[in-house]
């Protein structure tokens, strides 16, 4: 079922289609409703790695909807309730990152999907290019990791099915973007140690 909430937020599992993106007008200031979930995990279990993920996703979501500046979204989402609790160098690497190099993220995604990219929930390409651009910046976390990361807000916040999408994009981009590393643990997970 889709809608939205009274204030305007966009409810778990609700998508906001490419056509009602095109077909609103641009408005002059950032969205001010803001994605909500409920979620799987607590919002007290969640790291600041994973809240400034939410963040993120919220700012991205402006921007590809809205096409608003990114630093209005960027004041904006800073003044959201429990912005203090994120991650604010990972929130900033992601948001100005992904804006900054969209087209380039485009790129990567593009050859892995079965449709066209503005068939693609803003929800969905937002997940999908923060994924991709921590699988390409942000060496320090595990493939795996960023992988769940990205399938988890999708659940949360994209279509029904859309999480299965991203990760399929995602566990498609990732031999490519971090070959050695995906390698490395599919080799362990495939065939067990035997003792000396």
């Amino acid at each position: 079922m889709s809608g939205s909430t009274p204030e305007g937020q966009i409810e778990p599992g609700v998508t906001a289609d490419a056509s009602a993106a095109t077909s609103s007008p641009i408005p002059a200031a950032p969205h001010t409703g803001k994605l909500t979930s409920t979620g799987g995990r607590k919002a007290s279990a969640k790291s600041a790695r994973s809240r400034s993920r939410e963040f993120a996703l919220q700012a991205l979501y402006q921007h590809l909807v809205g096409r608003n500046d990114a630093t209005a979204i960027d004041l904006f989402t800073r003044d959201l309730a429990g912005f203090h609790k994120a991650d604010s160098v990972h929130y900033d690497a992601l948001l100005h990152g992904c804006i900054a190099g969209a087209e380039q993220l485009d790129a990567l995604i593009v050859p892995l999907l079965d449709r066209k990219l503005a068939e693609i929930s803003p929800i969905e390409r937002a997940v999908m290019w923060m994924g991709a651009y921590e699988f390409q910046h942000c060496l320090d976390v595990p493939w795996r990791v960023v992988l769940n990361e990205y399938i988890e807000l999708a659940k949360d916040f994209g279509g029904t099915d859309g999480y299965k999408y991203v990760n399929g994009v995602l566990g498609g981009l990732a031999p490519s973007l971090r070959p050695a590393e995906v390698a490395k643990d599919q080799g362990s997970t495939r065939a067990p140690r035997t003792a000396p």
